[in-house]
């Protein structure tokens, strides 16, 4: 099976946290990562086209911009028409992650922006079912379209308890889909 895609963008690290977390959880399953960025202004290196249509399954995730993704990751996604004419992403599972400064600072409806570009592909969105306690004992990040983190207003990078165990169970999931789908 070929890696799965942890594709993202991070202004401050807290979406870097997110990735890294559901990274290391499909990780965690056996199933290799590549671990990219959608610029080359990031921590990991820039995804290319290649990866994004060789993967076996997409965790993508970005900061909130007012309800929305980043334009950097809007930019990535409307420089993908290729891969879309080719439907290289078709039925590949996928899922979402992002980060807002405020507890309602928009993170749901980013979450559910993200999935737009996915579902335009084709691909099969993931979410985290109610049979994850941590999703109802959050008090910051956590929903059930997908993974979220709750910096304030100082830009703490630092995941609570709840919302490592988001990402974890979240990270689980997409590779374990992305393993029966390949099977």
């Amino acid at each position: 099976m070929t890696p799965v895609l942890v594709l993202y963008h991070s202004r401050s690290g807290s979406v870097k946290a997110l990735a890294e977390e559901i990274a290391d959880s499909i990780e965690a399953t056996g199933t290799d990562v590549w671990l990219r960025c959608v610029s080359d202004d990031g921590a990991h290196p820039k995804a290319s086209k290649d990866e994004l249509a060789k993967c076996s399954a997409l965790a993508f995730g970005t900061p909130t911009r007012f309800g929305s993704m980043a334009s950097q990751a809007k930019l990535f996604w409307e420089q993908s028409s290729d891969v879309w004419l080719r439907g290289e992403l078709i039925d590949k599972p996928a899922c979402v992650f992002t980060s807002t400064s405020s507890m309602h600072g928009g993170n749901e409806a980013t979450l559910l922006n993200l999935s737009l570009p996915l579902l335009h592909h084709g691909m099969v969105i993931v979410g985290v079912p109610y049979d994850v306690p941590a999703l109802n004992a959050t008090t910051t990040g956590g929903a059930p379209y997908g993974a979220s983190h709750v910096s304030g207003l100082d830009n703490n990078a630092q995941l609570s308890n709840e919302e490592k165990q988001i990402c974890q169970a979240l990270g689980k999931r997409l590779a374990n889909l992305a393993r029966k789908l390949n099977d």
